[in-house]
C-alpha cells in the first residue's frame, strides 16, 4: 500500500491528516488473530465500519486476505501467501495506568509494513519519518501538541505519586530508564547491550562523575513483569533508584537520558533533554540523538517537530474513552489530561488486590 502523506497532493488540509486517513484503503473484512477478549472492543473501535472476524491462529480460514496481529506475533502457518498483515501495538500517549493492568488505551498504532520497535525492517513510522512532507501547518500542529504535553506533564502511562529532589551538589544528572527485558522492543531493537544492568554499567563507566539515576519499568515495579537480570543490584552502578516518581517529573529534573529503546527517550526529546540511544528506537538515527548503533536506512535529518508530527499525528489511532469512535490527537490529549487530573497521581486503594489477581491468573512474564 502506498502511503501518501502530503496534504497538498491529497487535497486535504494538514490538520486533517492522521492515521485514520492513512488506513482508509484497507479491505472491508479483517481477520483479527488471537487477540484476548478484553481487546476486542478496542480493535472494533479502531476499525469501525469494517467487518472483523476474531479467529485463533489454528483456525484461520483459507480465504482470509487481511490479518490483524498483535505486535510481532507470528503469521499463522495457514495464511495465504498474499495476505496483507496489519500489526497493532500500544500508542505513545496511552493511559493513566499500565497496559499490564489491562487499562483501556487512548491510542493504538496500526502498521502495514512492520512495527515501530523492530529496527530490522522499515515500519510505517520509519517510512513517514523518512518521506513525509511536513507542511508549516502540520509542524505547527506538532509543536502545539508537544507544548501541551509538556505543560500537562503527560507521558505514556502517567503513573507515580511520589516526588524526587535533584541533589544540590550534582552537576550532571543522568536518568537511565529500565525496560522489561522480555519485551519485543529489546529483542528487535537492540544490539550488543540488551539488559538494563549492562546499560547502567556502561553509563557509569562512560560518566564516572555524573549522578546516575535508575528507574525500573513501572510494570516491573508493580510486579506484573519479571525483574531484569541483576536488577536488584542496580545501586552497585548508580546513585539512586526511584520507582513511584512520575516520569515527567524526573525528565524535568535531569540533564540527560540514556536508553536501550525506551519511549522515555522520545519523551525526553520532547522536553529538550540530551538523549543517548544504545539500541535503535524509532526516534534514533534522525540527527536528534546520540546513537551508539548505526542506522544505514535513516539518512534524513529531522527537526524535533517533524519527529513529533509523524509520531503523534500521522502514525497512531486515538480512541475516545467512551468507546464510541476515533478522535483527534488534540481531543485525546484533552481526555488524557482530564483523566490524569482526576486520578491525582495516587493509586486507588484496591490496586494491590487487583494486581494480585492479575499475577495469579495472567502470570508474570
Amino acid at each position: 500500500m502506498s502511503l501518501s502523506v502530503s496534504p497538498t497532493s491529497a487535497g486535504l488540509a494538514a490538520s486533517a491528516w492522521d492515521a485514520s486517513h492513512r488506513l482508509q484503503n484497507l479491505p472491508q473484512v479483517l481477520h483479527v488473530v488471537a487477540f484476548p477478549r478484553w481487546k476486542w472492543p478496542v480493535i472494533r473501535q479502531c476499525f469501525a465500519g469494517r467487518t472483523l472476524r476474531f479467529v485463533s491462529a489454528q483456525n484461520l480460514p483459507p480465504d482470509a486476505r487481511c490479518l490483524v496481529l498483535w505486535g510481532r506475533a507470528a503469521v499463522p502457518p495457514g495464511a495465504a501467501a498474499d495476505a496483507r498483515i496489519l500489526r497493532v501495538e500500544d500508542g505513545f500517549l496511552r493511559s493513566v495506568g499500565l497496559g499490564a493492568e489491562l487499562v483501556k488505551p487512548l491510542s493504538w498504532v496500526v502498521d502495514t509494513r512492520g512495527i515501530y520497535y523492530d529496527a530490522a525492517q522499515e515500519s510505517d513510522l520509519e517510512w513517514l519519518l523518512g518521506h513525509a512532507e511536513f507542511s508549516p501547518a502540520l509542524l505547527a500542529r506538532g509543536r502545539a501538541l508537544r507544548e501541551r504535553i509538556i505543560a500537562c506533564g503527560l507521558t505514556k502511562y502517567n503513573v507515580g505519586g511520589q516526588t524526587w529532589q535533584r541533589p544540590v551538589q550534582a552537576k550532571t544528572v543522568i536518568l537511565v530508564p529500565g525496560q522489561v527485558e522480555s519485551d519485543a522492543s529489546i529483542a528487535y531493537g537492540t544490539g550488543g547491550v540488551k539488559r538494563n544492568m549492562d546499560l547502567l554499567r556502561q553509563v557509569r563507566q562512560d560518566h564516572p562523575g555524573a549522578y546516575v539515576l535508575y528507574k525500573p519499568h513501572p510494570d516491573v515495579a508493580a510486579r506484573l513483569r519479571k525483574t531484569g537480570v541483576d536488577e536488584q543490584r542496580a545501586l552497585d552502578w548508580c546513585d539512586a533508584v526511584v520507582t513511584d516518581v512520575p516520569m515527567n517529573a524526573l525528565l524535568d529534573a535531569v540533564d540527560a537520558v540514556h536508553v536501550l529503546t525506551s519511549l522515555a527517550g522520545f519523551e525526553a526529546l520532547l522536553r529538550g533533554k540530551a538523549v543517548t540511544c544504545h539500541g535503535q528506537p524509532f526516534y534514533s538515527g534522525w540527527g536528534l540523538t546520540v546513537d551508539r548503533l548505526p542506522h544505514p536506512r535513516r539518512q534524513r535529518r529531522l527537526q524535533l517537530d517533524e519527529l513529533v508530527a509523524a509520531t503523534l499525528i500521522l502514525y497512531p489511532l486515538y480512541l475516545r474513552r467512551d468507546g464510541r469512535s476515533l478522535t483527534t490527537p488534540e481531543q485525546a490529549l484533552d481526555e488524557l489530561a482530564a483523566w490524569k487530573a482526576r486520578n491525582g497521581g495516587t493509586p486507588p486503594w484496591w490496586i494491590e488486590i487487583y494486581r494480585f489477581f492479575l499475577r495469579r491468573f495472567i502470570g508474570v512474564r
